[in-house]
């Protein structure tokens, strides 16, 4: 039986998560304690609904106001909550899907505390890859991920060795942007941006497709996840977004991980591990979807997805600084202080001044992330 703590339980990948728990059934699933960032209105009904035996609530406020509406379940807030709830006793599956840098510390505490983590949270691997990859191995968990594309290439690796992979290809849908000139780019507006064609996500997620820095993040996620260099991953984009990711091998044969676009496929094979269960979608309509496109990213018009390339290359403290000015541009982008373009060319001009550090701890982490915001919300 799975016994889940959820970080990040209020957002898409929990609810999800939750979604598929109940599916799945009480015989393969329990909720152990679930955390929120501030969400107490959802977070009071998912406790009503799975009784946890603890929740975590980031903000004190909130988590003092959600007290007095639940005073029979432990309430603690702040880090420590976080911290709490990723390494409680009774859980077995850590569900790490708080967005941003918030959610690195509780799962590395998870990593130690030698849990099984199911991971969304794009920090883990992208600003600690070579730390958190060294615990893992220390500690000899798994690192299962819950995400379209890393899920689609895990399962296509299925065991394989590293030697035996040619390429590993991510794809995209590219975004509302991907048939717009550069001319056309100028003027796109927040509303426009946050338009997915495929998905329904956060908005976050949903401004990184399409400047395709999620692809960027994904890259590197891929890299430390499967030990595969730099070199042999690719990004192709595929507007259908029915082909998650393709691993091709050294006899050049492909295997492609296939879906229909919806977050409960990976969820689901995250949480039945190394077995499947009966899903929750209807059988693959392949006449209805007989017309599939690939394309390659235009990487002028997209730097961000070179820009994500450039950090990993250089090493050491560059993904975590690219990761995190990234982020407080985008949130510069969606409360209307930055043009979409400038996403792009203020992320460059930080890098290019950026001086290149050796991370060899969480301190260090979080010391290049609070410098990188620092600076990207000063520019």
């Amino acid at each position: 039986m799975k016994k889940l703590a959820i970080l990040g339980s209020t957002g898409s990948i929990g609810r999800n998560t939750l979604l598929i728990s109940e599916h799945l059934g009480p015989e393969a699933v329990q909720v152990v304690a679930l955390a929120a960032h501030s969400n107490i209105d959802l977070l009071e009904q998912q406790a009503r609904q799975w009784h946890p035996k603890l929740i975590a609530v980031y903000d004190p406020i909130k988590a003092h106001e959600l007290r007095l509406r639940l005073p029979n379940i432990p309430i603690i807030p702040g880090m420590e909550g976080l911290k709490a709830v990723a390494t409680h006793t009774d859980a077995n599956f850590v569900i790490s899907a708080m967005n941003g840098a918030i959610g690195l510390a509780p799962t590395i505490e998870a990593i130690n505390a030698k849990k099984t983590i199911g991971f969304a949270n794009k920090e883990v691997l992208v600003s600690g890859g070579a730390l958190v990859m060294s615990l893992v191995e220390k500690n000899n968990v798994s690192l299962i991920p819950i995400d379209s594309e890393l899920t689609a290439i895990f399962q296509c690796l299925n065991g394989e060795p590293a030697k035996n992979i040619q390429r590993l290809i991510i794809t995209a849908s590219g975004g509302p942007f991907r048939n717009y000139t550069s001319e056309q780019l100028d003027d796109v507006g927040l509303e426009h941006a946050l338009n997915h064609p495929n998905f329904r996500m956060g908005p976050k997620v949903t401004i990184d497709s399409s400047t395709l820095m999620n692809k960027g993040l994904e890259m590197i996620e891929s890299h430390w996840l499967f030990g595969v260099p730099i070199s042999q991953i690719e990004v192709v984009i595929h507007p259908q977004q029915i082909i998650h990711g393709m691993v091709e091998f050294n006899d050049n044969s492909i295997l492609a991980h296939c879906c229909e676009p919806d977050m409960r496929v990976p969820i689901q094979y995250a949480l039945t591990y190394p077995e499947r269960a009966r899903g929750m979608l209807t059988p693959f309509d392949f006449v209805k979807n007989q017309t599939w496109q690939f394309i390659l990213p235009d990487r002028k018009k997209f730097r961000c997805l070179d820009l994500a390339y450039q950090a990993i290359q250089q090493g050491g403290s560059f993904p975590c600084y690219m990761n995190a000015a990234n982020e407080v541009l985008v949130n510069r982008f969606l409360n209307r202080q930055l043009r979409w373009k400038e996403i792009a060319s203020h992320l460059e001009r930080l890098m290019d001044a950026h001086n290149k550090v050796t991370i060899s701890s969480l301190e260090d982490l979080f010391a290049v992330d609070d410098k990188a915001r620092m600076e990207a919300s000063a520019l």
